[in-house]
């Protein structure tokens, strides 16, 4: 059995699990990245799927294991706000196609290569009738920003997700959480739901000297990413301090490097080195995404939120994080650099509160419970 041009043999004892992230932004794939280190560290023998950034970024990270070629979402989000749901709509027929393909691919891998297991990040074709499958998502609760549709994504999300074995929820199951009602719903699906805590590829370090002024963290779907890095430049033109900017496009190849003399620029960072900027930055810009907040909450570090126009669930998120007093947000229309820097000075009276952290007890029991499981097969 050959993959990635490696011979992949397998033993009668190791487990063999499938992780594959949603293509939308970098956050699914970056926030795997702590569950596959904790599936290694069970004894599990992992496998990764995706393709273009997902593969990009997972591929740099663990160059030593097996990668499958599995088609992306490929959405596209609206250049204006007010047509976010009209774009989001016209691509239906595509992402349930999409899901189609993902279901037929994952009947042939399963069999193909004897997954034992297959954990999806966001993606609902991924289940699979005689093989356990775990669902991992922050939003149990679909927030449209309309009651009505909620109802209706309510009802099509637990219609997927209870396709599965469980479902994982990467957050707190207590009060202490950072999603909100977005992970904690009044009502829950009717598979078992597991808590891990916050899933961040990073580790806070006990000192650190400040180096940068800024760090700006760009991601998410086209043509809002960009867009957005496009209002950033700008507003940087006349800003004086050392600036990092990352643009979150790991798989382009064109380096940009120094665009000024105190703006220092780059396509993408592996895990260990963005850190060590982020940490060394006296404040962070970034987009309102679930892994970046679970990212910068770890590190209990100072951030500018700016959700992605139009995506309810981000400016839900970032409104309810602002009134947590977690992290000053504000809206990308009315953003304007230096006015968001003196807010945020006012604002931030401490430190992030740390979230509840990963438990890796959940891999290793889930884990545990497979191999038993397959003893007795």
């Amino acid at each position: 059995m050959v993959t990635n041009g490696k011979k992949i043999t397998k033993s009668g004892e190791e487990l063999r699990i499938l992780i594959a992230p949603l293509d939308w932004g970098l956050g699914h794939a970056t926030r795997c990245i702590p569950i596959i280190y904790a599936l290694i560290k069970g004894g599990a023998s992992v496998w990764l799927a995706g393709e273009n950034n997902t593969e990009a970024i997972l591929k740099k990270e663990f160059p030593q294991l097996p990668f499958l070629p599995l088609k992306g979402y490929n959405i596209h989000y609206s250049k204006h706000k007010i047509f976010f749901f009209t774009k989001l709509f016209s691509q239906v027929p595509s992402i349930i196609s999409t899901l189609i393909y993902e279901q037929k691919w994952l009947q042939k891998v399963v069999r193909k290569y004897e997954i034992d297991a297959v954990i999806s990040d966001n993606r609902f074709g991924l289940y699979h009738a005689t093989t356990p499958t775990v669902f991992i998502t922050h939003q149990l609760h679909i927030e449209t920003g309309n009651a009505w549709f909620n109802k209706i994504a309510q009802k099509i999300n637990y219609g997927y997700i209870n396709r599965f074995s469980q479902c994982w929820v990467p957050d707190a199951e207590a009060n202490n959480n950072l999603a909100g009602k977005l992970s904690h719903p009044k009502k829950m699906p009717a598979i078992p739901v597991k808590y891990l805590g916050a899933l961040s590829r990073f580790k806070k370090k006990e000192e650190n000297n400040l180096v940068n002024d800024l760090l700006v963290i760009l991601s998410g779907p086209e043509p809002q990413r960009s867009i957005f890095e496009k209002k950033v430049l700008a507003e940087l033109t006349n800003f004086k301090g050392k600036v990092v900017l990352v643009r979150g496009l790991p798989s382009d190849e064109i380096l940009l490097g120094s665009i000024a003399s105190k703006i220092q620029v780059y396509n993408h960072l592996p895990a260990a080195e963005l850190s060590l900027q982020v940490q060394q930055s006296a404040i962070v810009l970034s987009r309102a995404g679930y892994t970046t907040v679970m990212d910068l909450a770890i590190l209990q570090q100072k951030a500018i939120l700016i959700p992605t126009p139009g995506q309810a669930e981000q400016e839900y998120l970032a409104d309810h994080l602002k009134q947590q007093r977690l992290f000053y947000t504000c809206n990308q229309q009315d953003f304007n650099l230096n006015k968001a820097l003196m807010e945020a000075e006012s604002f931030y009276t401490a430190l992030p509160t740390a979230p509840a952290p990963f438990n890796e007890s959940i891999i290793f029991n889930w884990l545990k419970a497979l191999q038993e499981a397959k003893v007795l097969k």
